[in-house]
């Protein structure tokens, strides 16, 4: 093994779950380089193997342990593999892991990644469980270490936890409350990225409209200050966020979206149900009005925005009548894209307790919905033939010569593309309308 030779030693992360898991995994990377450990795409030929989990899905913790379950012949043929489980499965279910796996050495929940090196180096001799809500900064403690190029996007936390309590929800129970990082330690990350090549930052929170982070003149920022201080990053040319509460969105943010250049013109604004009886059952804290007026602000700063959005099928009570105001706020609405659900019960949840729809009835709500939903999809994607688009191209497309990147709104656009390599921007005319893409030519 590495340990032996003095060879690096080999990381596999499996990552699940949301963009958040995705920048995680990067930086609990990162602080295991410092422990000799370098990233391979195998499990196979791995030392030490992360499954880096998300507690949002049906099932989520029975699924971790179904593949923890996998991967016990390759513990059989490697005594020293070193395993661990982190992310919100990790926090929700900690030493119960082990007990169900006794093959797991080690299990780290969301906020205590910076010691993720000290607990790697003690496993294989003892468990290791940490689920604390540590008062330290992980992402201080969390030491960046000089990394190769990077592709010309990423994500790049700035707020974690929730303070909302959504009676569906487990994130306040995995992540905890919600707290910012410090604005000038995200602007200086953000162009330790520009550095490697990196052209659009995506912003991350729970809830990332929610922002506050402490700023270097001493007050509080909020998102749109932060937004705006990144625009003067040189390099950066594109900024996004995600995701939000609407009851987070301030008039400074909505002003952004008009005057802010590098803001791109997408918004993934959650609404869940278009009932308010439902709404306040979901302890949403909005009316079906009251994001309707509010969507009515966002475009009228910036008309040509895609909205986005997310909604639960099947909430607890959930009646035919509190079904269509749901469709009827959709059609108001007229989303670019959007993802729906069945609604599951999460453990520990307010609504887990309550009275279940029948699941044949939610399965057909749902069919019924994201038929509309993907009527809107498609019909916004063709309303774009015709129309120019800037293109941030990110990789070689199927076919010869092709590369593929992403619009302004976020839509993938293949083209034609000789000589154009993964981090050029052009402007694109876009020329055709499949289920799931746009193809363009470069003016």
């Amino acid at each position: 093994m590495g340990e032996q030779t003095g060879d690096p030693k080999k990381l596999y992360i499996r990552t699940y779950g949301c963009q958040m898991n995705v920048y995680d995994s990067e930086r609990m990377a990162e602080a295991l380089g410092g422990n000799g450990y370098v990233e391979v795409a195998s499990a196979d030929e791995a030392d030490m193997i992360l499954l880096n989990t998300c507690h949002i899905r049906e099932k989520a913790a029975e699924k971790v342990y179904s593949d923890l379950g996998r991967l016990k012949g390759l513990k059989a043929a490697k005594p020293d593999l070193k395993i661990g489980v982190a992310g919100c499965v990790a926090q929700a279910e900690g030493a119960e892991i082990i007990a169900r796996q006794p093959m797991v050495d080690l299990v780290v929940g969301p906020q205590s990644y910076h010691r993720l090196p000290e607990m790697e180096r003690a496993a294989g001799t003892t468990k290791v469980v940490d689920t604390d809500f540590p008062e330290e900064d992980k992402f201080e403690r969390l030491k960046r270490r000089p990394k190769a190029q990077r592709g010309p996007t990423a994500f790049l936390t700035v707020q974690e936890g929730c303070d909302k309590f959504c009676a569906f929800c487990v994130v306040p129970y995995t992540r905890g409350a919600e707290v910012s990082r410090p604005a000038a330690r995200i602007i200086d990350e953000a162009r330790d990225l520009v550095e490697r090549g990196v052209r659009e930052i995506t912003l991350l929170g729970q809830n990332v409209n929610a922002y506050h982070g402490a700023g270097p003149d001493g007050g509080d920022w909020s998102l749109a200050r932060l937004i705006r201080a990144l625009s003067d990053v040189d390099g950066l040319e594109r900024i996004r966020f995600t995701t939000s509460h609407p009851n987070d969105m301030d008039d400074d943010l909505i002003a952004a979206h008009g005057d802010c250049a590098k803001l791109m013109p997408y918004l993934h604004l959650p609404v869940q149900s278009g009932s308010d009886r439902i709404l306040k059952r979901m302890n949403r804290q909005h009316t079906a009005e009251s994001y309707l007026r509010l969507i009515e602000r966002i475009r009228t700063a910036r008309p040509d925005i895609l909205i986005s959005g997310d909604f639960i099928v099947g909430f607890p009570e959930e009646t035919e009548a509190d079904f269509r105001d749901t469709l009827a706020l959709i059609e108001a609405v007229n989303y670019g894209h959007a993802f729906s659900f069945k609604y599951s019960p999460r453990p520990g949840t307010p609504a887990a307790e309550r009275a279940q729809v029948d699941p044949a009835e939610a399965d057909a709500r749902l069919q019924r919905l994201q038929a509309l939903l993907t009527r809107q999809q498609r019909a916004v994607q063709d309303a774009m033939i015709g129309r120019e688009v800037g293109v941030l191209f990110e990789k070689a497309g199927r076919e010869t010569g092709q590369m593929v990147g992403k619009s302004d709104h976020l839509h993938s656009v293949f083209c034609e593309a000789p000589g154009i390599v993964p981090g050029d921007m052009r402007r694109v005319r876009i020329v055709s309308s499949a289920p799931n893409s746009l193809a363009g030519e470069i003016l």
